[in-house]
C-alpha cells in the first residue's frame, strides 16, 4: 500500500449529502441506481451506484451518504456522473454504502 501525506488527503473532498431521488438505471452494465443528492452549498449532484443488492429505491431517499465531489465528471453511457458514491464490498462483492450515523449539514466536509 502506498502511503500518502496529510496534504494529499486534504485534497480529497469527502462531503455529506442527502439522497433526494433514486432512479432505475437499466442502461448500466451491472445493476445500478441513479442518485440525485443534495450537497448543500455545493448544489445538487447526480451519480450512479451499484447498490441494488442491499437497498431499495424507497429506503435510500432521505439517507445521508458520503461522496467524493472533486473528481472530474465521468460519462457512464448516456449518463454523466458528477461525484463518487463511497462504499465497501461485502463478502459477495455487493456494495454497502458509507453512511452517517447522525445528521450533519449537507455539504459538510469530512475532517
Amino acid at each position: 500500500m502506498e502511503e500518502i501525506n496529510w496534504a494529499d488527503f486534504e485534497k480529497v473532498e469527502l462531503r455529506a449529502g442527502t439522497i433526494l431521488e433514486v432512479f432505475d438505471f437499466p442502461e448500466a452494465r451491472k445493476p445500478a441506481y441513479k442518485l440525485k443528492v443534495d450537497f448543500g452549498e455545493l448544489g445538487i449532484k447526480m451519480s450512479s451506484a451499484q447498490i441494488t443488492s442491499h437497498y431499495t429505491k424507497e429506503e435510500l431517499v432521505g439517507q445521508q451518504i458520503i461522496g467524493v465531489v472533486n473528481f472530474p465528471k465521468k460519462q457512464i453511457g448516456k449518463f454523466m456522473s458528477e461525484f463518487l458514491v463511497t462504499g465497501f464490498a461485502d463478502e459477495n462483492g455487493h456494495i454497502v454504502l458509507c453512511t452517517l450515523k447522525g445528521k450533519v449539514p449537507n455539504g459538510s466536509k469530512m475532517i
